[in-house]
C-alpha cells in the first residue's frame, strides 16, 4: 500500500510538472494580415533580434488573407486571434457578425494625416475632368463596393450632388489593374494606394485629381482587432507582444537602420530594394503611430461616414469597441 501511495504521488507531481512547461510554453498568436508595407505585419517578425520577448513569451503564426472581410469569418469562427481590419470591415463586424466584444487594440497605418501620404483618385493627363462635377456620367474604378476607397469617392461625390447610378457608374477593378483601365480608357477615374498609384504617375500619363483626406479628412485605415476573451486571457503576453511592436517601429524608421529595413522588405515582397527607396518610411508613405495608438478620432469619424452613406446601419460609439490598455501598459515599460 505505502508502495502504491508512492507511485501515485510520483503520477501527480510528474503531471504537475509536465502543466508547469505547458504553461511556460510561448503563446501563439495568430495575425492576419493582408498588404505589405502598408501593413508592417510580416516584416517587424522577421528580425527576432529586435524583438526581446520573441520565443519567450509568444510566437507569430502570420496568416495571410486577401483583404478585410475573410478576417471577420475567421475571428468569429475562433481561427484567428488578431485580425488586419479596416475601419469599415471593422464596423460591419460588430454590426454583421455580432461581436459585441471586439476591440480595437492596434494601430496599423492612418491616411491622410498631417502631411504624410493620402490614396489618390487619378485620371488621365490628357483628360478633360478637371473637378468633381466633371465626374457626372463618368466610369469610376474602385477595388471593392463598401471599401475604404469606395466610400471616401462615394462621400466626395454626394458633396458634391452627384449620387450613384443616377450621375455616375462605379466599376471594381483591382488595385494592380486600374493603371491600365484608365489608360485604355475602360474608367475614367481610378482611386488607387501605394505603390501602385506612385508608379502610375512615374509614367505621367495619369495625374491626380483629389485624394482620399479631401473626401474623408484622417482615416484611421487599417487596424488591429482582437475579441475581449482572448484579450482578458492573455494580456501581461499582450504587453510584450506591443513592447516588440513598438521597439521594432523605432528600429524601422531609424535611418541608421534604413539600407537594412529596405532589404528586408524587398526579400518579403520579392521586388527590388529601390522600389521602396523613395518613399517607404518617408512622409510619402502612409502614418503608423510609433506606439501602435489607433486613432479613435477617425475611426468614429470614419464609422459615422459609413453610416451616412448608407453602408453602415448601427450607430456605433468606438470608446466602447477599444482598448487601448495594451499599447498603454507597453509604452510605460519601455520607457522605464
Amino acid at each position: 500500500m505505502r508502495r502504491a501511495a508512492w507511485q501515485a504521488a510520483a503520477l501527480v507531481l510528474l503531471l504537475m510538472a509536465g502543466s508547469a512547461v505547458r504553461a511556460a510554453e510561448p503563446l501563439d498568436i495568430r495575425l492576419g494580415w493582408a498588404v505589405v508595407p502598408g501593413q508592417l505585419t510580416a516584416i517587424l517578425f522577421a528580425e527576432p533580434d529586435l524583438l526581446p520577448h520573441y520565443g519567450k513569451s509568444y510566437t507569430v503564426r502570420l496568416v495571410h488573407f486577401r483583404g478585410s472581410a475573410p478576417q471577420i469569418t475567421a475571428l468569429a469562427a475562433g481561427e484567428l486571434d488578431i485580425a488586419a481590419l479596416a475601419f469599415s470591415s471593422f464596423g460591419l463586424a460588430i454590426q454583421n457578425a455580432h461581436m459585441d466584444d471586439l476591440r480595437a487594440i492596434g494601430d496599423l497605418y492612418q491616411d491622410g494625416i498631417d502631411d504624410y501620404y493620402a490614396n489618390e483618385y487619378l485620371v488621365r493627363a490628357d483628360s478633360p475632368i478637371h473637378s468633381i462635377e466633371d465626374l457626372k456620367g463618368k466610369v469610376l474604378a474602385t477595388n471593392g463596393i463598401g471599401g475604404a476607397v469606395d466610400m471616401a469617392l462615394r462621400k466626395i461625390l454626394r458633396d458634391h450632388g452627384l449620387l450613384d447610378r443616377r450621375d455616375y457608374q462605379i466599376v471594381e477593378v483591382q488595385f494592380p489593374n486600374m493603371a491600365a483601365a484608365l489608360q485604355e480608357k475602360k474608367v475614367d477615374l481610378a482611386g488607387m494606394v501605394m505603390p501602385f498609384a506612385l508608379a502610375a504617375k512615374k509614367t505621367g500619363k495619369l495625374r491626380t485629381l483629389f485624394t482620399m483626406k479631401d473626401a474623408m479628412g484622417e482615416t484611421q485605415t487599417t487596424l488591429m482587432a482582437a475579441r475581449e476573451s482572448f484579450i482578458n486571457a492573455h494580456r501581461g503576453v499582450l504587453v510584450d507582444f506591443f513592447e516588440d511592436w513598438q521597439r521594432a517601429m523605432r528600429w524601422y524608421y531609424d535611418p541608421a537602420n534604413r539600407a537594412e529595413a529596405l532589404k528586408t522588405i524587398a526579400a518579403a515582397t520579392r521586388q527590388p530594394a529601390a522600389a521602396y527607396d523613395d518613399w517607404v518610411f518617408t512622409k510619402r508613405d502612409y502614418y503608423r503611430n510609433p506606439d501602435v495608438i489607433p486613432n479613435l478620432r477617425a475611426l468614429q469619424s470614419n464609422l459615422d461616414v459609413q453610416r451616412e452613406l448608407g453602408l453602415l446601419a448601427l450607430s456605433i460609439d468606438v470608446r466602447k469597441y477599444a482598448d487601448l490598455s495594451l499599447v498603454e501598459a507597453a509604452m510605460a515599460r519601455r520607457r522605464h
